[in-house]
């Protein structure tokens, strides 16, 4: 009681000492290329009330540790920012493989070794599984995706070599399950659509071989937005009326409005804009309210910078890009650019492709290049596809920012 949440998860880690902590600090400094440096004084000051904000290296350290965003250890924000050098894109690799590395790679280690598994097990592999969620929503896909693959395969070798209880193999089995989920998202934010699929399938069965709603509504979600991506919308808006119902029956109002999106945006597609916006009224009634049962963890994304973009794209989707922009505006203000920043990115990426076909050349171009100082932190084929769109959007005005922020993204895209 009346712990700060940075003393809270350091307790939880085993690193409630200054010596503890510092060992763990200077390890994981190690192995993501971090030169920084920790004393005594600055841990006893990080777990008090009203910490100072740590520096960039310091922050990346951190995150690297917890496999959370230091905001969530009560750090003060937004996030700081360092200047990006040559090897920039190198670093975050070894960020992201460190992090998710150090938090995952023990995960299965003790249940192995000891031959039974217990609670405290499936805690840990929870823990990892976490981690690749929050890195993702941070710094895409693409990086992931053999970490991903790793814990998976680690919690198939837990459930066939290990020996635990009726209760506590079913917990496994849906890890498994979750895990085959988030990999099918990683190979899809990378662009790898096939492999997600197949991830998809095999996430499916777990949930339907448990009847786990949950994990079975993720999974048809996940689908119906891929199908939406690759133009399929009578089979994306099947899988989202699925969805929903399974939601409606489990009474979880965020699914409810998450899987209405999904409607929404189908119908758009098959220009039924009445049907279209009836669905988009139902998210957003839907997404106000206060009872029913809790949003499981992997909707944290969701809210009112999504709300906005998919309203946005329901305006793309009919030719009407003046209209889009004030809610694509409203996205990129409402999302979460340190915990969520692929997502932001993508947000702002559509902006600007909004503003191009809207005539707003000089704007959209700006919104481009700005974006692009924060693209280099991330690796996601869904960004590098929009990056795509942007510059074809921008190609036919012959303008000097046009063909500046055209020649820039040509530049990263290669």
């Amino acid at each position: 009681m009346g712990q700060t949440p940075c003393a809270r998860e350091c307790d939880r880690h085993g690193w409630g000492s200054a010596q503890r902590f510092l060992r763990a600090y200077a390890e994981t400094a190690r192995l993501i290329g971090e030169e920084v440096s920790l004393t005594d004084r600055q841990f006893r000051r990080w777990r008090q009330p009203f910490p100072p904000r740590p520096r960039p290296r310091a922050w990346r350290v951190l995150h690297a540790m917890f496999g959370l965003s230091p905001l969530h250890l009560g750090f003060p924000g937004p996030a700081p920012v360092s200047q990006p050098d040559e090897g920039e894109i190198v670093k975050r690799r070894a960020f992201v493989a460190g992090t998710v590395g150090a938090t995952t790679g023990l995960a299965v280690t003790a249940p192995v070794v000891a031959g039974a598994v217990g609670t405290a097990h499936v805690a840990e592999l929870r823990d990892g599984l976490r981690s690749l969620v929050n890195l993702d929503a941070s710094y895409g896909g693409g990086d992931l995706l053999q970490l991903g693959l790793r814990h998976l395969q680690r919690v198939r070798r837990v459930i066939s070599t290990a020996s635990y209880s009726q209760s506590i193999g079913r917990e496994l089995q849906l890890i498994s399950g979750e895990s085959a989920a988030v990999c099918a998202w990683l190979f899809y934010d990378a662009g790898d659509r096939e492999r997600a699929h197949g991830y998809r399938g095999e996430a499916l069965s777990v949930a339907r071989l448990l009847n786990d709603e949950e994990l079975e509504i993720e999974v048809l979600a996940g689908m119906s937005l891929q199908a939406l991506v690759e133009r399929r919308p009578r089979e994306g808006y099947d899988l989202a009326r699925a969805a929903g119902q399974r939601a409606r029956e489990l009474d979880i109002p965020v699914l409810v409005s998450l899987t209405a999106t999904r409607e929404a945006r189908a119908l758009a597609q098959m220009r039924q804009s009445a049907a279209a916006n009836r669905a988009m009224a139902e998210a957003m009634r839907t997404a106000d309210r206060a009872k029913g049962r809790p949003a499981p963890a992997w909707t944290s994304f969701y809210g009112p910078a999504e709300l906005n973009w998919v309203q946005g794209l329901l305006y793309v989707e009919a030719g009407k890009h003046k209209a889009a922009v004030p809610y694509l505006r409203a996205s990129v203000a409402h999302e979460d650019r340190t915990t969520h920043g692929r997502n932001w990115t993508l947000s702002r990426l559509t902006l600007a492709r909004s503003l191009a076909f809207a005539g707003e050349v000089e704007e959209a171009a700006g919104q481009a290049m700005s974006t692009l100082d924060h693209v280099s932190e991330l690796n996601s084929g869904r960004v590098r596809a929009r990056l795509a769109e942007v510059r074809s959007a921008l190609a036919p005005a012959d303008t000097a920012p046009a063909r500046e922020a055209i020649e820039a993204i040509t530049g990263y895209l290669g």
